[in-house]
């Protein structure tokens, strides 16, 4: 009977410590202005439509819908950010060329996708949603450069008149945010990383640690962005129950879905229709 009691209260006592690494940042002003926003994952793209993703054209359309957009960035060789998904600009620039190796000047010689768009700057980007609808902002991190693509992303946004919030899979770049730009909203981007095998070289504690958002305790995010097919994971759901964390997900791609989630109080990061 002790061993049965010490078992259950050292079941009780980790449960405790679980939900206590899960214990997100609260009551952090500035996200009413984001709820119930469509957010076009890398702007309201169509390829058949020679809109290429995460260009200026996508971003356009993105307003002219009245949709606020995804979109994500990386720093350049010169400082400059880019936004831009991949590292690599095989998929859509067909070219073996690394983002964070070049600079501003060179963007030109890099076509998206076959068409006249280019990659755009971040600042560019600002500049075309500034007073207009709201921005989800992801910070890639290449080459531990974490700390370097805050700052810069940071002093990007300073003095900009528009609505935003950060995101980013690397906890390094909420650490950043916490520590030097608290003001500003952050979301730890997260997905089931135990049964998804494109995730590189992950180890599998770093992938399980990753997976159940066990960096919340230090990093304390003020949203969670998730994968919308892994959106059970219970530290997630947890989070919710104890904490009522706001929660985004990704990538939707049809209505149904959406209106699902709208149900469930989730904001949506959508592709591929239009709602």
């Amino acid at each position: 009977m002790k061993a049965v009691t010490k078992m259950a209260l050292g079941c009780l006592g980790a449960a405790g410590v679980w939900c206590l690494l899960l214990r997100p940042r609260q009551n952090q002003s500035g996200w009413g202005v984001l709820e119930g926003v469509r957010f076009a994952h890398r702007g309201l793209h169509d390829a058949e439509k020679g809109i290429p993703e995460n260009s200026m054209a996508a971003f356009r359309r993105a307003i002219d819908y009245g949709f606020g957009a995804e979109l994500d960035v990386h720093l350049m060789a010169d400082g400059n950010l880019a936004v831009v998904h991949d590292s690599s600009l095989k998929r859509v620039c067909g070219a073996e060329a690394f983002i964070e190796d070049l600079t501003a000047a060179d963007l030109e010689n890099y076509p998206l996708m076959g068409t006249e768009e280019r990659i755009p700057l971040f600042r560019d980007v600002l500049a075309l949603f500034e007073g207009k609808t709201p921005l989800v902002i992801e910070l890639k991190v290449e080459r531990g450069n974490a700390n370097a693509l805050t700052d810069e992303a940071m002093a990007a946004l300073e003095g900009w008149k528009g609505t935003y919030c950060v995101e980013s899979f690397h906890p390094a770049v909420l650490l950043r945010l916490k520590e030097k730009y608290p003001h500003v909203l952050r979301g730890q981007l997260s997905q089931n990383f135990l049964r998804d095998s494109e995730v590189g070289n992950l180890s599998l504690p770093v992938r399980f640690v990753l997976t159940n958002l066990l960096t919340t305790a230090a990093t304390r995010p003020d949203f969670i962005a998730y994968k919308w097919q892994d959106r059970g994971n219970a530290s997630l759901q947890l989070m919710r129950a104890l904490y009522g964390v706001h929660e985004v997900d990704w990538t939707v791609r049809d209505q149904e879905t959406m209106k699902a989630l709208d149900k469930a109080g989730v904001t949506s990061i959508f592709e591929g229709f239009i709602p």
